[in-house]
């Protein structure tokens, strides 16, 4: 078992409550805490934190009477989940066939670099978030990053560098 499973039975909610908090209950009511609602009620989570706190785990395993292993286990079987907070900024570059001999792995490396991130991480400061993506379907037009849901074909590491400092203000 993870250390992160093993403490989610201690952890508790904090004790402000927010909008993404009331989002969630509301949530749970909506689907009267049903445990086969919890994929639906996941996303809501990951939309309304950007990821899945350990302590929502938790929250969610009391209130669907389901054990926290199987909310931890749910969220790190599906990738749309996260257990780590994303960036302000998001920067997925495709690692596909395609797009990976059209050059995606200098893309990644110089992106790596520039930020002093890695694949699957956030910056220190919370800015930029980098992912990569076996494929995005659009592998004509690789090798293909994607900054803030934007698609940006064809990038040249230079101009995705570039446009990171531009969007996120790092």
């Amino acid at each position: 078992m993870s250390s992160g499973l093993n403490r989610l039975t201690d952890l508790e909610k904090p004790a402000t409550e927010d909008a993404r908090l009331k989002r969630i209950q509301t949530a749970l009511k909506r689907y009267d805490a049903r445990p086969d609602a919890l994929i639906e009620i996941l996303h809501i989570v990951e939309e309304s934190y950007g990821y899945v706190p350990l302590w929502m785990m938790a929250l969610l395993a009391k209130e669907m009477k389901v054990p926290p292993s199987r909310i931890y286990g749910v969220v790190t079987f599906y990738h749309f989940f996260s257990l780590k907070p994303k960036g302000e900024h998001t920067c997925v570059v495709c690692t596909g066939t395609a797009c990976h001999v059209r050059g995606s792995q200098r893309v990644l490396n110089d992106i790596e670099d520039e930020f002093s991130v890695r694949a699957g991480e956030t910056t220190p400061d919370g800015k930029l978030g980098l992912q990569t993506a076996r494929c995005l379907g659009c592998c004509s037009l690789g090798p293909v990053t994607v900054i803030d849901n934007e698609i940006i074909p064809k990038s040249e590491p230079e101009k995705i560098v570039a446009l990171i400092h531009e969007k996120a203000g790092i």
